[in-house]
């Protein structure tokens, strides 16, 4: 890889196996159609994968957490602390993420980018210590060059770790106290809409507190204006450790030709960036589901995302995603064992 490996050549789908899929897909024992949004996904995941009959038992989530200085403004209802204490939660498997873990049979990695728990030192965590969270953005870049690019490759990282162990599908999952506001005020300074559309409750602020909010990244994108332009430097003037893991991650994965199924509305945003600092990422991401926060919509719609499920979720640490992937097993399944009409002795409708 390149110096600037991020901006390195992605895989490009397997053009045969889709269209050996999908002619697949057209003798099997059903209507032409009739699985609706599942026959497109076997059919795009087998072009992805380069066979015909595509699988995704093998399941990485890794979960990348950092804290954020913007949390001095008062933008959170929750302490930092809380970002320290779910790592533990995380490993000792009682979050929501690791259940789901087990259920799916996942490999779980959970990564510590930087947090304000100074000395955290949890068996089962990879602690990179970038630094103790990011800068505040409000006054100033959240991480400087060499911290962001430290980021990124934290996420390709776990992504080379990834294939090692076979992978056939990445999620990435986040954790961070105020994070939804550097989400937030990066999908702002990309899709350059107000920033009351695209800023919401997060892990539960009142109106008041979202208005705040609001007023605090209008003043962040007031001081970083002049670098609007520049993805990367946008990134790192407003993101957070883990949202550059993030972005890591995804680009590593589209490079890699692994499948990424993308979880809320942070991560979606960290596709969202990924997207614009290498546009051919874009065919390897699908997305796991539309979540309660109000950003989340405009950020799908710009990516132009459908998402598999709609069931009202803000967690994150990944867990919508996770919460597709049955339906990415059971679509895969029906397209690889479901009979032809010759294998079945069905008479098929004439030509």
């Amino acid at each position: 890889m390149t110096q600037l490996w991020w901006l390195d050549p992605c895989k490009t789908i397997d053009v045969q196996a889709q269209e050996h899929a999908l002619a697949r897909q057209q003798q099997l024992t059903k209507p032409a159609g009739s699985l609706g949004q599942l026959e497109a996904l076997a059919v795009l995941l087998a072009g992805l994968q380069g066979q015909v009959k595509p699988c995704v038992d093998h399941v990485w989530i890794a979960i990348f957490a950092g804290d954020h200085g913007v949390v001095a403004e008062g933008v959170s209802a929750y302490p930092q602390e809380v970002t320290g204490q779910m790592l533990h939660n995380f490993v000792t498997g009682g979050a929501a993420i690791s259940v789901l873990a087990r259920q799916l049979g996942a490999q779980l990695e959970v990564v510590d980018l930087g947090t304000v728990t100074p000395s955290l030192n949890l068996p089962g965590v990879r602690h990179l210590n970038i630094a103790a969270g990011t800068a505040n953005f409000a006054q100033g870049p959240a991480m400087n060059p060499v911290q962001g690019r430290l980021a990124l490759e934290a996420g390709r990282d776990s992504v080379r770790r990834a294939r090692e162990a076979g992978t056939q599908l990445f999620i990435g999952g986040e954790m961070g106290i105020g994070n939804t506001t550097a989400a937030s005020a990066l999908a702002c300074a990309l899709l350059e809409c107000p920033v009351s559309d695209l800023t919401g409750p997060g892990t539960g602020l009142n109106a008041q507190g979202v208005s705040h909010k609001v007023v605090v990244i209008e003043r962040a994108l007031a001081l970083h204006a002049p670098h609007r332009g520049d993805v990367l430097h946008t990134l790192f003037n407003l993101g957070g450790f883990e949202i550059a893991a993030l972005v890591g991650a995804y680009l590593a994965c589209a490079q890699e030709g692994i499948v990424v199924l993308v979880d809320g509305f942070i991560c979606s945003v960290a596709a969202l960036v990924a997207t614009r600092l290498n546009p051919s990422c874009r065919e390897w991401l699908l997305f796991g589901h539309r979540g309660a926060e109000p950003g989340h919509r405009h950020v799908l719609q710009s990516l132009e995302a459908e998402p598999l499920l709609a069931l009202g979720l803000r967690l994150g640490e990944g867990s919508g995603a996770a919460l597709a992937v049955p339906l990415l097993r059971l679509a895969c399944a029906l397209h690889g064992h479901m009979a032809t009409f010759a294998e079945a002795a069905v008479a098929d409708r004439p030509a």
